[in-house]
């Protein structure tokens, strides 16, 4: 009886060690995507499935920039990186921002038309997993997903689908779809990381089935450089975080009502970046929270 007893002991307490050494793999490979990088973004239209014989297939789009992942945040449960292009001399961008959590039971998920829809999941159903939740450079939702990392064969990766909008080379060009179904495989590599994507043009409208439109292969590079190499974006990043920390608690505040988000695309001829942009040069906190709040007021419906 003792016996079974010290062997179930042993058993529950090597499963808890296990789990302990994945969650820190996890962590590890997550967090070594910060950093300064030479990026290649580089995408193809593989497949036309719809059939239109005057079908015009999207461009390539091959090109690069520097890019820093600067580190915003870090706890057991949660990783926050601020992506920073740097397009050329004197030319810095805030670009996406990733956030990883543990075991995250609520998501939005993109439904097309600038509209995100709250979804819950239980505590089983991402038990182990992270949750990816990606934002635009105004730091409102792009796309969510959760999966679980893994490790193996000396490989390390997380892979899942997410519906999104179409991104920002398509969307002043193509009106034929309005869903980007985006496979999303991260892989850490012996110089940076990898971000594979395998995506699908959709076209979703009320009472209809999904039409696909074609196919599409990403694949996004990212080799680690020399840290001051992006001294730009980090010095552009000091001078800004503040004002933007400001932006993400108001938008937490939206996130934390658990509700489905819709958000209007322009106002006055305006992107909400375009908008949100000019407050970084104010001083006063409280006029900027003012600022901040009063611009995302109107661009939600």
């Amino acid at each position: 009886m003792k016996k079974t007893l010290l062997t179930a002991l042993l058993g529950l307490s090597a499963v808890a060690v296990q789990s302990q050494t994945k969650k820190e793999l996890d962590l590890k490979a997550i967090e070594s995507m910060v950093g300064c990088h030479r990026v290649g973004f580089n995408f193809t239209e593989t497949f036309q499935h719809i059939k239109d014989s005057t079908y015009k297939p999207s461009k390539d789009k091959i090109t690069g920039a520097l890019e820093l992942v600067e580190l915003v945040e870090k706890t057991e449960d949660k990783v926050v990186m601020q992506h920073i292009l740097l397009a050329g001399p004197n030319m810095v961008i805030k670009h996406w921002r990733q956030d990883w959590l543990y075991q995250n039971t609520e998501l939005y998920e993109y439904n097309g038309n600038n509209k995100w829809n709250y979804v819950r999941k239980t505590p089983a159903e991402v038990r182990g997993q992270w949750t990816q939740k990606v934002y635009q450079v105004d730091d409102s939702p792009r796309y969510e997903g959760t999966a679980t990392w893994v490790h193996v064969d000396g490989k390390s990766y997380w892979e899942n689908t997410a519906s999104a909008p179409l991104p920002r080379r398509e969307y002043t060009q193509r009106s034929d779809y309005n869903i980007t179904l985006r496979g999303n495989r991260h892989e850490i590599t012996h110089d940076g990381w990898i971000h594979e994507q395998d995506n699908q043009k959709i076209l979703r409208e009320i009472g209809k089935k999904d039409l696909l439109i074609a196919s599409e292969k990403g694949m996004n590079t990212y080799k680690r450089m020399a840290n001051n190499l992006c001294d730009a974006g980090r010095n552009w990043w000091v001078k800004n975080r503040k004002m933007w920390a400001l932006v993400r608690a108001e938008w937490d505040k939206m996130f934390a009502n658990r509700t489905d988000i819709e958000l209007l695309n322009k106002v006055e001829g305006k992107h909400l970046w375009e908008m949100l942009s000019p407050l970084q040069n104010e001083d006063d906190q409280d006029d900027l929270i003012e600022g901040i709040q009063k611009v995302l007021k109107v661009f939600k419906k």
